[in-house]
């Protein structure tokens, strides 16, 4: 009688281990962050409640007149802002404008589509765009030349370069230390010939108000509360909560998307004012 014998599987190798977890996540997404939550982990190792690293490099676009290049985690965001010239309002001669604009273009992710700005730019344009106006990061009306006459526009304009989660925290802070960084030339009006005369030799800072910060949060499966998402996060969370502190504590805003309990919000904000105190030191004393 033939005898047999068993051949051991042949151990898998560590490329077809890191194949079949990527084969999991991209089919089972949820399931897949659910077993490493179960270990009180995420997929990129960080804790639930650990925030990515931040850093900001600033003034590196010669061409604006200021600028800066925020990290955060694998999010990268470069603003540059842009002073021009024009006629105020003629019901506000001395208040001078403020627009940003934020841009997610294909090349910073597969979510995103080449053609105009989609509707997740256009609505952080807008979020961006109160946020700005309510904490008076810059007063208008220091952008005043000369009443009824001239005033300086800042175009603030952020591209995401590198998109994995969490674009709106990091798109305000290179916005605020963009404003920061910025230097207008001394502006004159001249009455005679009803032009503005600017010198680029001397130059002046801008006014800074206030230095708000933003942090985020998501619930995932109604009981998982997660610091700063990630891009592979975002999608499977049940509730998100914004919440924007200014340098000293106080609360600008919360954007909750999502039900979640009175205690858990006011856990997270809580957390976001520490938070914020702690990264406006690091990243706007840089700036």
């Amino acid at each position: 009688m033939a005898s047999t014998s068993s051949v051991p599987d042949a151990p898998i190798s560590t490329e077809e281990a890191a194949l079949k977890a990527l084969t999991f996540q991209r089919l089972h997404p949820k399931a897949f962050l659910e077993r490493f939550l179960a270990e009180n982990a995420r997929p990129d190792g960080r804790e639930p409640a650990e925030w990515r690293d931040v850093s900001v490099n600033v003034g590196s676009i010669s061409t604006a007149d200021g600028s800066a290049l925020v990290r955060l985690g694998d999010t990268t965001v470069v603003c540059g802002v842009k002073a021009e010239i024009a006629e105020p309002e003629l019901d506000s001669p001395e208040d001078g404008f403020l627009v940003p604009n934020v841009d997610l273009p294909a090349i910073c992710s597969p979510r995103f589509r080449p053609g105009p700005p989609s509707d997740e730019a256009q609505v952080l344009s807008d979020r961006l765009n109160e946020i700005l106006v309510a904490t008076e990061v810059v007063s208008t009306r220091s952008l005043c030349i000369e009443s009824g006459k001239a005033v300086w526009v800042l175009y603030i304009d952020a591209t995401c370069i590198n998109y994995d989660g969490n674009a709106f925290d990091a798109t305000l802070i290179a916005m605020v230390a963009a404003l920061q960084n910025t230097r207008l030339p001394k502006a004159t009006f001249d009455e005679d010939t009803g032009k503005v005369v600017c010198t680029r030799k001397e130059k002046t800072p801008l006014q800074i108000g206030r230095f708000p910060l933003s942090v985020s949060f998501g619930i995932f499966d109604g009981t998982h509360v997660l610091t700063d998402p990630t891009s592979f996060e975002e999608p499977l969370l049940d509730t998100t909560f914004t919440v924007v502190v200014d340098e000293n504590g106080g609360v600008v805003s919360v954007v909750q998307l999502g039900l979640a309990s009175q205690d858990v919000l006011q856990k997270c904000i809580a957390t976001a004012k520490s938070r914020c105190i702690e990264l406006g030191k690091q990243v706007y004393a840089a700036s």
